[in-house]
């Protein structure tokens, strides 16, 4: 008898301990899955995605300089000097270094690839005569070259995926919110280059584009771009762009206790260096966010454009290069500012 009721004791621990075990404790350690065991350092991914994309964007050029005929050699400077080739690469590896350090995604750099590379796509298809399809193939390998090694090494941020818990989920998940946003941002686009075309980039084009064919688009340059495709499709990419970089980003963003105390600051208890920096920083999380991607787009705009042009195509001044560049600069900077607005409606 005494050895039955040990046998029924232990049978009833044995059971008592399975079902503890088959009930997850809410302090238990969860262990990590082996996908994530197996998921390469960071070091190691970003050096992979700066392998693939300098490799994705020699391999692109090639190919369409191959089917082409290497139309782009026809205005392309000749000879561009060690110097010169470095501080284009360099540029390229800090666009890289600053996505992955910063968490952008795949579309992040999707996005300031477009906006960085866009603009030369546009001045070599209207005023040198460059086809668009061989013009907007470079465009391709540009952004695909940006895009790929980002999407293939690092997953998409929440507010791209429109995750679940995301705040303001159903905003970027709305299709006619995505439209009317990508609509507006294209506007701006069409106007500045609308304005620039008739008031600014005739007489630049004139006298720092050596030798550059024709400069009659910007002279008949319509509002909205109309009779102009290249015009048109260019500003369609640039607001998409601007918009799924900061818009996306700027409404996705939730609020914080920093928010809350700024809401709170009494700038009569404060002290000088409280109000001052209040003054100058003392915005919301979502205020910050989109202030600092703008910088951002302006940044990769401003470089990009500059580059591509005056160390790119044959015949360009430097300052030539950068009077076109501002032109760009001031739609980037008008967008972000404007999708802030309607991000705080």
């Amino acid at each position: 008898m005494a050895r039955a009721k040990e046998a029924a004791a232990e049978t009833a621990n044995v059971i008592a301990d399975g079902t503890a075990d088959a009930v997850p404790r809410a302090d238990a350690a969860v262990p990590p899955s082996p996908k994530h065991d197996a998921r390469l350092p960071g070091s190691v991914r970003f050096v992979l995605a700066v392998v693939l994309s300098f490799a994705l964007s020699s391999l692109g050029r090639s190919f369409v300089d191959h089917c082409s005929n290497n139309e782009i050699g026809s205005i392309a400077r000749e000879g561009n000097t060690r110097k010169e080739l470095s501080i284009l690469a360099a540029w390229k590896l800090f666009g890289l270094a600053l996505g992955w350090w910063c968490d952008y995604d795949g579309f992040d750099l999707a996005a300031l690839a477009l906006l960085s590379h866009g603009p030369v796509a546009f001045l070599i298809s209207n005023f040198y005569g460059i086809r668009a399809l061989t013009a907007g193939a470079y465009l391709a390998v540009d952004v695909a070259s940006a895009f790929l090694p980002f999407l293939l090494l690092r997953r998409l941020s929440g507010a791209h995926a429109a995750a679940p818990g995301v705040a303001n989920r159903e905003i970027v998940a709305d299709r006619g919110i995505q439209v009317l946003t990508s609509l507006h941002s294209s506007l701006v686009y069409s106007v500045v280059l609308f304005l620039a075309g008739r008031y600014l980039l005739p007489n630049t084009l004139v006298l720092y584009f050596e030798g550059i064919p024709t400069i009659q688009p910007a002279a008949d340059a319509s509002f909205l771009g109309l009779g102009s495709p290249m015009t048109q499709l260019l500003s369609l990419l640039s607001g998409l762009a601007a918009r799924t970089f900061i818009f996306t980003p700027l409404v996705t963003t939730p609020g914080t206790a920093e928010d809350r105390k700024n809401a709170e600051f009494d700038p009569v208890s404060a002290s000088l260096g409280q109000t001052v920096a209040w003054n100058l920083w003392g915005y919301t999380t979502r205020t910050k966010v989109s202030l600092i991607r703008t910088a951002v787009a302006i940044l990769f705009t401003a470089v990009g454009t500059y580059l591509d042009t005056a160390l790119v195509i044959s015949g360009v001044e430097p300052y030539g290069a950068a009077v076109y560049a501002g032109v760009w600069v001031v739609a980037a900077l008008v967008t972000g500012l404007s999708l802030r607005y309607v991000g705080s409606i």
